[in-house]
């Protein structure tokens, strides 16, 4: 594995839908993981949200669902989860979780720490509301072949899959002193033979239930909608790379409806994580 080293240049425009995400095998009495087969096929002219859709069915990718199975106690409960590709740092939405104690797992690129120390710092200066999961080295899907899916040129073979988790959690490892142990690929999408891969080097594949911010692509009011639709054991994936975008304040309008509902928030290490396989 190579020392993580900063790409040449840090994409800060729209890339994908989901870039949207570990631990020895244990039970999935606390989280329930399906794998649901993608394509990938583009197409010119659709929006993020048409070219995920057209997607299904062909089964040459994984998009991993991933749900939490919660306390039969009457109290809906969910898992935010936020991408840190590479772009900036959108500082209003950690500040309004931290304001409201609301917990959140974020998924951290090494060009993304790269970029924001300041970023960094602040979400390391609240370790009981934030995990820190693996989103790789520089923002590589795990995928095999020669494509590109949503603009992002795809790993290609297993040992460059291997050397963006690798280099993605060596990053975290020197930012925060801790391992991460949920990866979330670039673009939440994966050839089959990379997720066996990903879980023998320690890591559970932190899928989603519910697209908040479909890659921070959405008006603040659309984004804000889908997460005041959140259902008991969603895992919710939103973006905090842009800050000049409107889905941000999506993305703290739909929490603080949620809080309003009395909603339970956690994070994924919360509970006992269980590898998401097929």
């Amino acid at each position: 594995m190579k020392p993580y080293q900063a790409p040449f240049s840090a994409d800060s425009g729209p890339s994908h839908g989901a870039c949207s995400c570990c631990v020895p095998r244990s039970s999935r009495r606390q989280f329930i993981a399906g794998m649901v087969a993608l394509a990938v096929a583009g197409g010119a002219g659709l929006t993020v949200q048409q070219a995920r859709a057209q997607m299904a069915g062909d089964g040459r990718l994984l998009e991993p669902r991933l749900q939490l199975k919660t306390p039969r106690d009457g109290r809906r409960t969910v898992g935010l989860t936020l991408d840190a590709c590479p772009g900036g740092f959108d500082a209003k939405i950690i500040a309004a979780l931290v304001e409201w104690r609301v917990p959140a797992t974020i998924f951290m690129t090494g060009a993304w720490i790269h970029s924001n120390p300041s970023g960094v710092a602040a979400i390391l200066a609240h370790p009981d509301l934030f995990a820190v999961g693996n989103h790789g080295a520089h923002h590589v899907p795990a995928v095999l072949g020669a494509r590109s899916i949503f603009g992002l040129r795809v790993a290609g073979d297993l040992d460059a899959i291997r050397e963006e988790v690798g280099s993605g959690e060596a990053a975290i490892l020197s930012a925060t002193g801790s391992k991460p142990v949920w990866y979330r690929g670039a673009t939440a999408l994966y050839s089959p033979a990379a997720v066996p891969m990903i879980e023998g080097m320690g890591f559970s594949i932190a899928g989603f239930s519910l697209n908040a911010d479909m890659g921070a692509s959405l008006p603040a009011d659309a984004v804000a909608s889908r997460i005041r639709q959140a259902v008991d054991g969603d895992v919710i994936i939103a973006h905090t790379n842009q800050p000049n975008r409107p889905s941000g304040h999506g993305v703290i309008a739909g929490v603080r409806a949620l809080l309003d509902q009395d909603v339970r928030f956690v994070r994924l290490d919360a509970l006992t994580q269980s590898i998401a396989s097929l």
